[in-house]
């Protein structure tokens, strides 16, 4: 498996592709099957392995507020909290790595990501700080790290067959263009996409990111649940949006609006939404030759 995974001595001309996300802490059984039936190449997970099961507290206490929610409920009833998130998300990521299939995947904003690449972050100073908070960031990435079938690669790239694959977080909201760290994360995807021109030319870069490109129909919050604040709006990813129109890789992927599943075509590149899988939805790609072909499955 691990040579199949890192070290691919054969070259695709067909390969299949099962897109998933948004899990939050469910795996139904029909993507068990799914996988089983379909048989993919290579599985691409858009993240979002972590419940968000104190969801209606958080936007409660803290959404548009400068104020952590240890701070209203406590510390002990937070951790406790978050622990059993990170615990249920790696219960899911097992599910997952378990299929002996690769897996390539990015963090969703659940998962407890450093919002560096798209606002500036300044450490937290005197009450505002808690240690245990401002690492608890790194504890679910640890846990993926445990699985040999996963590869995160947000920022990175890695090839599978002839494919190369480029990945990016793409945070919970659009991002702020002129801070230093849009500009530092938007140059790292900038200098992948040029050392893989040549591939890229050639149809054989996809793009896979979190969030989807900004001001798309994939990225308007259609639910009646969001918070009245950004109900109708699009809250897509600046930066994706700004590298697909530079580059024009032959697909992009991403999830984090579940609602707004679907495709659509941004110049030359079809971008993906699969859907939420707790919501029961996921998409196969099909890939020959520079062409791809995609299938929802709700």
């Amino acid at each position: 498996m691990i040579g199949r995974f890192f070290i691919c001595y054969w070259l695709f001309a067909f390969m299949r592709i099962l897109v998933i996300g948004d899990f939050h802490g469910k795996f139904p059984d029909k993507i068990s099957k799914a996988i089983k039936k379909n048989k993919p190449d290579l599985i691409i997970s858009l993240g979002d392995y972590l419940p968000f099961h104190y969801r209606k507290l958080w936007f409660k206490h803290c959404y548009a507020k400068e104020v952590q929610l240890w701070e209203i409920i406590g510390k002990q009833k937070y951790k406790k909290l978050i622990l059993k998130d990170i615990n249920l998300g790696e219960k899911t990521a097992k599910k997952l790595n378990n299929f002996g299939i690769p897996v390539l995947t990015v963090l969703g904003n659940i998962d407890h990501p450093y919002a560096d690449d798209i606002k500036d972050e300044k450490k937290p100073t005197g009450k505002k700080y808690w240690a245990w908070e401002y690492k608890r960031e790194a504890q679910f990435n640890t846990k993926l790290k445990k699985f040999k079938n996963i590869k995160r690669i947000d920022y990175l790239y890695s090839k599978f067959g002839d494919l190369i694959f480029i990945g990016a977080r793409g945070h919970s909201f659009p991002g702020r263009v002129k801070s230093k760290a849009y500009r530092k994360h938007k140059l790292i995807l900038e200098k992948l996409f040029k050392k893989f021109g040549k591939e890229n030319r050639n149809r054989k870069v996809i793009f896979v990111s979190h969030n989807v490109p900004y001001k798309t129909r994939l990225d308007i919050i259609r639910s009646k649940k969001a918070h009245h604040l950004v109900r109708r709006q699009h809250y897509g990813s600046k930066l994706v949006r700004r590298i697909v129109k530079e580059f024009q890789p032959v697909l992009a992927i991403g999830g984090h609006v579940h609602e707004s599943f679907g495709m659509q075509k941004i110049g030359k590149t079809l971008v993906v939404n699969p859907g939420a899988v707790y919501n029961g939805k996921y998409a196969i790609v099909d890939y020959l030759d520079g062409k791809v072909k995609v299938r929802f499955i709700n």
